[in-house]
């Protein structure tokens, strides 16, 4: 189930992502482009009243032309807020307007969805363009992340996920310093010094269990840990029997700081920021790495190509599907006459080619019922299919080896599928076309000899 949402969350990153580049893609031919964002427990009609507002003032627009398509965009916001009693959980984002197409034409758009995570931004804006700023926050990864901050003087327990930061417990401990008064063995100084270093390090591996482990899974309930401190602190307890190996695994850094507790973690996470943004980076590395590892070892278990893909997907064998998140190629529904639909998988090169769009039987062109990019169409329904579906970029050398080497998509197996089945009965088909073009050619010289 964690890993389900950890999914469902990145798809919904991903869907963001891509509508932010839309909204940006995007000009209007004059300042008839809204953008509105209501953030959670707002009033709907405070926005109501704002728009109505809004619409007396745009009534005094010189321009004709301008003034109208004003007025229709506040008209069609305002009727999507009709849609909502009240604001979603987690607020409301509207984006409505006029706007210019690649051929110069006007097109009306309108965008409403809930966001996938709260954001706390309150924006209204007529503009000739779309404001994205506060979308761009939601973008943030929000995997949480632990950090245990201690030194001689005591240790901190946080937490960090986006912007946000929690402190969880923090304690204060008094070691002994290396010297002591005279008098005092210098052997048993020593000794009680690292008894008492030695418990305060067990207390510190204890109380990591107890904030960074949950009690129900026994997972742990960071995506990673950062361990930070003054000193050699932080060694002692990475390299530690004491400390559970569970954290020790998903230990990212360890952190030098000047300070303790809050200011330490302030630090700590300013030294992290970097680390914490390949996190990704790192899971989609290992993804594809083990992508790899499966063609080199030849378990079979694996396959890439829009061609074995499709098939597998059919097959039910797929377990996990890597698709590169630019991937060009369109799904194309296609209407056949007293038939059953056709849908096609194309690149755009392919689109240029009209025999795609012919019924092989008759020749006739066949309408087009639906275009979609395919990674698009993904994202909405692959949770029917039963399978993982991971979106990569090219931004790695192993990305850039997936995406121009296996044509951006590929997927693991949960057992190994027979592909050679695959070219047999495309063969097979192949044969079937050219007995019956062989069988149509025939009747026609029967009837030529026939009528002359």
């Amino acid at each position: 189930m964690e890993a389900q949402t950890e999914e469902d969350a990145a798809i919904n990153q991903w869907k963001i992502k891509k509508l932010i580049q839309k909204l940006e893609a995007s000009r209007g031919a004059g300042t008839s482009m809204i953008s509105l964002i209501i953030p959670p427990r707002d009033q709907i009609s405070r926005y109501n009243k704002l728009l109505t507002d809004e619409a007396g003032t745009a009534a005094n627009i010189k321009s004709r032309v301008n003034r109208l398509s004003v007025l229709a965009a506040i008209t069609s916001t305002q009727h999507k807020l009709k849609q909502y009693n009240r604001v979603p959980t987690n607020g409301l984002v509207i984006y409505c307007g006029t706007v210019l197409t690649d051929e110069g034409k006007e097109k009306k758009v309108n965008y409403d969805f809930e966001p996938h995570k709260p954001i706390n931004t309150s924006l209204y804006y007529c503009d000739c363009r779309f404001h994205t700023e506060p979308l761009n926050e939601l973008l943030e990864s929000d995997q949480k992340y632990g950090f245990i901050v201690f030194d001689g003087a005591g240790a901190l327990y946080g937490t960090l996920c986006g912007n946000t930061k929690e402190v969880l417990y923090k304690f204060s401990v008094d070691l002994p310093k290396k010297h002591g008064r005279g008098g005092q063995s210098a052997l048993r100084f020593a000794r009680l010094r690292l008894e008492k270093r030695h418990n305060y390090l067990r207390k510190v591996a204890e109380l990591s269990v107890v904030h960074f482990i949950d009690s129900q899974t026994s997972r742990p309930n960071v995506s990673g840990l950062i361990l930070a401190g003054l000193a050699e602190f932080k060694l002692d307890l990475n390299q530690s029997d004491m400390f559970d190996q569970r954290l020790a695994k998903i230990v990212i850094k360890t952190v030098d700081t000047s300070y303790g507790f809050e200011n330490g973690f302030n630090q700590a996470i300013e030294a992290s920021k970097e680390t914490l943004k390949n996190v990704k980076f790192v899971q989609e590395k290992a993804l594809i790495s083990k992508f790899f590892e499966e063609i080199a070892l030849d378990t079979r278990k694996y396959c890439y190509g829009i061609r074995d893909v499709l098939y597998a997907i059919d097959s039910s064998a797929v377990l996990t599907l890597i698709v590169f998140e630019n991937l060009e190629i369109n799904r194309i529904v296609l209407g056949v006459p007293g038939g059953q639909d056709k849908v096609l998988y194309l690149t755009p090169q392919q689109e240029k080619q009209p025999h795609w769009f012919k019924d092989p039987e008759t020749n006739a062109d066949l309408d087009v019922k639906d275009k979609q990019i395919y990674v698009d169409w993904l994202a909405e329904n692959y949770k029917n299919m039963g399978f993982s579906l991971q979106f990569v970029t090219d931004s790695s050398q192993e990305g850039s080896q997936f995406v121009k080497g296996f044509g951006g998509i590929g997927c693991l197996l949960r057992f190994v599928v027979d592909f050679n089945q695959l070219d047999i009965d495309e063969e097979l088909e192949k044969e079937a076309n050219k007995e019956k073009e062989a069988e149509d050619s025939y009747d026609d010289d029967a009837d030529y000899d026939y009528i002359y």
